[in-house]
């Protein structure tokens, strides 16, 4: 592996946690947004996340190139953004302007508790891309200067 497909893993890292933590941002955000009907509630949604493999041409036995995809991954990839299938929250509240004929009010299915432990885990795994990133640049800087 070559120093510059560090470059690429760390960037599709912080990418990646970057939407995480605008996903779970979004997702506190509508925490407490109330609707009349399960249909118009809104659900917590998660970012799918999958391992970028790295396809290399190696040789073979007929001394042909042959493409092959290796074992170890090339960064990550957004795959897209699913709504978490956790039942709604039904409160009763016939005073609230949202309710429901039978005085119900539907609230997302969104854990709070949940949502900050995610948001501080995205923020230090994007931080730590950024130090590999940052390491990744002294060395680098160090190789160049080795022959002074």
């Amino acid at each position: 592996m070559s120093l510059s497909n560090v470059f690429d893993i760390a960037g599709s890292g912080m990418n990646a946690q970057s939407i995480r933590i605008n996903t779970t941002a979004s997702n506190i955000a509508n925490a407490e947004s109330a609707s009349s009907s399960v249909d118009e509630t809104y659900r917590a949604r998660k970012p799918w996340f999958a391992v970028m493999q790295k396809a290399y041409m190696e040789v073979n036995e007929h001394n042909q190139f042959q493409e092959l995809t290796g074992n170890t991954g090339a960064g990550v990839q957004v795959m897209g953004i699913v709504e978490k299938d956790a039942p709604l929250q039904l409160r009763f509240q016939p005073d609230h302007p949202m309710a429901n004929e039978d005085g119900y009010v539907y609230y997302p299915n969104v854990n709070i508790v949940e949502e900050m432990t995610d948001m501080m885990a995205s923020s230090r795994s994007y931080q730590m891309n950024v130090e590999v990133l940052k390491t990744a640049k002294q060395m680098l800087q160090r190789t160049l200067t080795l022959g002074q």
